[in-house]
């Protein structure tokens, strides 16, 4: 076994204002807050993983995606909640996808993108 294999991961997403992002995670995603650390950093309960979100000046600098979500078959209804709450999708251009209302569809495997508050890109998908 790897060193690292069988410990558990999370993962962490920096943001410009820590107040805006609780709103953003909290209320728009839907999230629960499972802690708050030191200096606002806030611990969301995602599934058996956590999403950290902390501030700090580089927020929104990763071009590439920050979190994936695994939707399974509830890709389509959480996609519909979310556009209720405001949420606007992102569009790329995919060789042997479709794209309508958001959703991204190659042969069956759905993914759809979205960014937080800070342009932190975020992903959910039909694994």
């Amino acid at each position: 076994m790897g060193i690292l294999q069988g410990k558990a991961s999370s993962a962490i997403v920096a943001v410009t204002d820590i107040e805006r992002a609780r709103r953003f995670y909290s209320e728009i995603l839907g999230l629960e807050l499972d802690d708050e650390g030191m200096e606002g950093v806030l611990v969301y309960r995602t599934g058996a993983t956590y999403l950290v979100v902390y501030p700090s000046e580089l927020a929104g600098t990763n071009k590439a995606n920050a979190v994936v979500w695994d939707c399974g078959a509830d890709i389509d209804a959480i996609v519909a909640d979310l556009r209720g709450r405001g949420v606007t999708f992102e569009r790329y251009e995919m060789d042997g996808a479709t794209y309508k209302d958001g959703v991204h569809d190659a042969n069956g495997f759905k993914m759809v993108w979205f960014k937080d508050p800070d342009g932190n890109i975020l992903h959910l998908n039909s694994a």
